[in-house]
């Protein structure tokens, strides 16, 4: 399944780059780019448990690194189509601590308008992301790989989460004229990432969190 949600992603990102080569002359002088990224993630997992009550959980620091394609749509406005490495997760309440790990495909509306030697970045639009794995600790330090069901399966022993995430983002930044640019971005997950316990469960948890990167574009 993993190997099909790679698979996936891939051709996904060939194909946005694939119709830019073939837009880029016709919408924008400019040109298709692409660009690495890398930073540190701030992440906590929210909503409200079992029970209907507010998560009281903690920040985790995680990272994220990846690639995107940057692609002409207007004077000053770019697709930017990408493929991330993210860990995401949480400190809970009661002293454990979850980090999962995710295969992020974000593409975001992104405007760029000149400032000084370089260029601001706005910008926003949706993700998905595949569940790639991860571990819990429980606070006496017990450890536990991190699994993916969609319905809780009460004999497995590990953590469960659902196999995909996907919500909305924010970024703001600026790139300088030598190519290399910083990046904060916000990240609001929307759907519901742990398993279906039964009809009378409350649960809803979700991503949230925010973030530093920096990155450069070839």
């Amino acid at each position: 399944m993993k190997r099909k949600m790679l698979c996936m992603a891939a051709m996904g990102l060939i194909a946005l780059g694939s119709y830019a080569q073939q837009t880029t002359t016709t919408v924008n002088a400019g040109r298709t780019t692409f660009g690495v990224r890398a930073g540190v993630n701030f992440q906590n997992i929210t909503g409200n448990d079992a029970s209907d009550d507010e998560l009281e959980n903690d920040l985790a620091t995680g990272f994220h690194v990846g690639v995107n394609a940057e692609i002409p749509v207007g004077t000053g406005f770019y697709l930017q189509p990408g493929v991330l490495y993210s860990t995401k997760g949480a400190n809970w309440s009661n002293g454990s601590k979850v980090k999962v790990n995710y295969l992020e495909v974000p593409v975001n509306f992104v405007y760029k308008p000149t400032l000084g030697t370089g260029n601001l970045l706005l910008g926003f639009g949706p993700y998905v992301a595949f569940g790639m794995g991860g571990k819990a600790e429980d606070a006496n330090g017990n450890v536990a790989n991190v699994v993916f069901n969609n319905e809780l399966d009460v004999t497995e022993p590990d953590a469960q989460f659902r196999p995909i995430d996907a919500g909305g983002n924010l970024l703001a930044g600026y790139e300088f004229g030598n190519k290399f640019s910083v990046q904060l971005n916000a990240q609001l997950g929307l759907v519901n990432i742990n398993p279906e316990t039964g009809a009378n469960d409350r649960a809803r948890w979700r991503n949230t969190g925010w973030g530093l990167s920096l990155g450069y574009r070839f």
